[in-house]
């Protein structure tokens, strides 16, 4: 025979609680009392009725702002298990509602309440919704007034968009699961851009597969952005806090999905008003622009012409003060052989009977040689001097 200890016998009951499935989601009514609170912040209280009580405790990072006090008639949620140190059976509360409100409701904040923890409500996890979208996947009932609507208004504005109907049914038995295979079955079609979860409005019963946990984490997996229009203005789901975006009814989701062809044609034509002005804009400063180079490039090339003109001028006086003609003028003459053209520089180019061409200042003439001297001695020798 085996002796258990202590330790063993309360961790084989707290395992056998806690894998109970009834045990382990759990909500109980009753009375409120023997309420204290720890220095951490732990609520520990009882739940009573006439015929018996249970203890409990609610955790400080659990309570979420709940007020409790002794006397009040609750409904709470937890789990049962045992407190192993001092072997104590205790209800663990992670909601508390006060008695009287409908159980779907009960369920309702409790669901509410652990995804919010979660993070599956956070705006910054929300996407933005393309703002052309391609294709539309739409989670409602086939041959409903909901997809009629939907495609309707979609078609009136945005009748370049192609929807993709993924059909399910949205109320009574086996709809969260058609609702969550419908949404998985989007996931695996290629190019869907945006999906609209959407439903027409009734009663928390009949719009109750929109608050299954289920659902919840469906919509969160989508891998496109979801807008969830589900019920009236009033109605609020669960699918509505996890989506990336809440329209008021499925007509509205619709609206949301997809631009209006209109504001779009205006859109177009502003932008192409705004394009023409800039263009009319840079075409006056290219023009203004073009004028005031043309001007500099003028301006630039008569100064570039008149100083050509005074460095040819300077250049050209230079150059007649080179010139032999110049020196014609001073009286000089330049004699050519007829002949042969050579410029005749001294006595022996020449001889007696050649034909010479002399070039004075004004003009030339012909005259041939009949003699010759030698040296400007000879020369003047010619010349007979008086004496004095």
């Amino acid at each position: 025979m085996k002796i258990y200890s202590v330790a063993e016998v309360t961790r084989y009951l707290r395992e056998c609680l806690e894998a109970d499935s009834l045990l382990a989601d759990l909500w109980i009514s009753g009375e409120v009392s023997n309420l204290s609170e720890s220095a951490a912040g732990h609520l520990y209280f009882t739940i009573k009725d006439e015929a018996s009580q249970l203890r409990c405790v609610l955790f400080h990072g659990a309570r979420l702002a709940l007020t409790i006090e002794n006397g009040a008639a609750v409904v709470a949620h937890g789990h049962i298990s045992i407190y192993e140190v001092s072997g104590t059976l205790q209800f663990y509360v992670d909601l508390v509602q006060p008695e009287g409100v409908g159980i779907l409701h009960l369920e309702f904040e409790r669901l509410k309440a652990k995804l919010a923890e979660e993070g599956l409500f956070e705006p910054a996890r929300k996407r933005a919704l393309p703002p052309f979208p391609q294709r539309i996947g739409v989670v409602t009932s086939p041959g409903s007034a909901v997809l009629h609507d939907i495609i309707n208004i979609i078609s009136r504005r945005y009748p370049v968009v192609e929807l993709v109907l993924s059909p399910t049914p949205v109320q009574g038995d086996g709809a969260s699961e058609g609702i969550v295979q419908a949404l998985e079955a989007l996931n695996d079609i290629e190019g869907i851009d945006l999906v609209i979860l959407a439903r027409g409005g009734g009663s928390l019963e009949e719009l109750w597969a929109f608050n299954e946990e289920k659902v919840a984490r469906a919509i969160y997996a989508s891998k496109a952005p979801v807008i969830s229009g589900v019920g009236h203005d009033t109605d609020f789901t669960i699918a509505d806090f996890v989506a990336d975006l809440r329209a008021p009814t499925p007509s509205a989701a619709a609206e949301l999905a997809v631009p209006h062809r209109a504001e779009l044609e205006g859109r177009i034509q502003s932008l192409r008003r705004a394009l023409v002005a800039a263009l009319s804009g840079e075409v006056d400063r290219y023009r203004q622009r073009s004028d005031e180079l043309t001007r500099a490039a003028s301006m630039h090339l008569g100064n570039f012409l008149t100083i050509s003109k005074q460095r040819f001028r300077s250049q050209q006086r230079a150059l007649n003060s080179l010139s032999p003609l110049a020196t014609l003028d001073r009286g000089y003459a330049l004699v050519q052989h007829s002949a042969t053209g050579e410029v005749i520089s001294h006595i022996a180019q020449v001889e007696r009977g050649d034909a010479i061409d002399v070039k004075v200042s004004d003009g030339q003439f012909k005259g041939r040689v009949t003699g010759s001297k030698k040296g400007l001695q000879a020369w003047m020798n010619s010349f007979p001097l008086k004496k004095r």
